[in-house]
C-alpha cells in the first residue's frame, strides 16, 4: 500500500538523498500460530476482529531496536486520537528523528495497545479501513518539513496552515496572463513587491474569513 506515495515526488527525492528512510514491519512476523493471526474475536462479543496486544508489542519493540540511539516517537493512528494539524507536523519534524507509526486495521485494537504508544493521532472525524492511509498522510506532511528537503524555505512558510499564521494561502497565478474572461490581478504584474506582499496578506485574510472563519477565532484566542 505504501509503494505509491513513498516512491513519488518530494518523498522519493528525500529518500534518494538519504534525508529520510523507511522500514516496514509486518506484525504477522510475530504471530505464534500457523495462520499468522494478528487479531482475534473481542471478549464480551461484538462485530469484527481486534488486533492483539502481544503481537503489536513485539512489532513495536522490533522497530525500537532498529534505531536505538535516535529520539523516537511511537504514534498510533486511530479515529480516537487528536486531530493532525500543520502545527503538529512542524512539532514532530523538529523534535524527533525516528517515528514509529502503528497502523490499526478493521474493527479496532486491544485497549492495552494504547499503553505502548506515546501519542494517538487522527487525520479527521471519519473512519477508514485501517491506519495505513493516515500513516502516509503523516509521512508526506512531515518529510517535506525536514531540513533541505524542499529547495526554498518559503515553500513551506507561506502555505496554508504554515507555522503560526493559521491563515489560508493567498491566490496564485501563472501563464497565460488572460484565459477566456479571467485575468491575472494587475497588482501581481506591477513589480511593486511591497504592494504585492500587502495584497497577499489581505487576500489570505479575506479567503480565511470566507472559507475558514474558525481559524481566525483560533488565531485570536489560541
Amino acid at each position: 500500500m505504501f509503494l505509491g506515495p513513498l516512491t513519488e515526488s518530494i518523498v522519493k527525492r528525500a529518500e534518494g538523498k538519504k534525508q529520510v528512510s523507511f522500514t516496514f514491519i509486518n506484525p504477522r512476523d510475530f504471530a505464534t500460530d500457523a495462520h499468522k493471526s494478528v487479531d482475534d474475536h473481542p471478549y464480551g462479543g461484538g462485530q469484527g476482529m481486534v488486533l492483539r496486544v502481544d503481537v503489536i508489542d513485539q512489532a513495536i519493540e522490533k522497530a525500537k531496536q532498529l534505531f536505538p540511539k535516535e529520539k523516537s516517537r511511537i504514534i498510533l493512528l486511530t479515529p480516537q486520537g487528536s486531530v493532525f494539524t500543520q502545527k503538529k507536523a512542524v512539532e514532530i519534524a523538529r523534535t524527533y528523528t525516528h517515528l514509529i507509526l502503528v497502523c490499526g486495521h478493521y474493527e479496532g485494537i486491544d485497549e492495552r495497545i494504547r499503553s505502548l504508544v506515546d501519542e494517538e493521532i487522527s487525520i479527521g472525524d471519519y473512519v477508514l479501513t485501517g491506519g495505513e492511509i493516515p500513516a502516509m498522510v503523516l509521512t508526506d506532511s512531515i518529510v517535506r518539513l525536514l531540513p533541505n528537503v524542499l529547495k526554498k524555505e518559503h515553500a513551506t512558510t507561506e502555505e496554508s496552515f504554515s507555522q503560526n499564521q493559521i491563515l489560508l494561502e493567498f491566490p496564485q497565478y501563472t501563464k497565460p496572463q488572460k484565459y477566456k474572461s479571467m485575468e491575472v490581478p494587475q497588482i501581481l504584474l506591477s513589480g511593486n513587491h511591497a504592494n504585492i506582499e500587502k495584497w497577499k496578506k489581505e487576500e489570505s485574510m479575506k479567503r480565511t474569513k470566507i472559507r475558514r472563519p474558525d481559524l481566525l477565532h483560533e488565531t485570536i484566542t489560541g
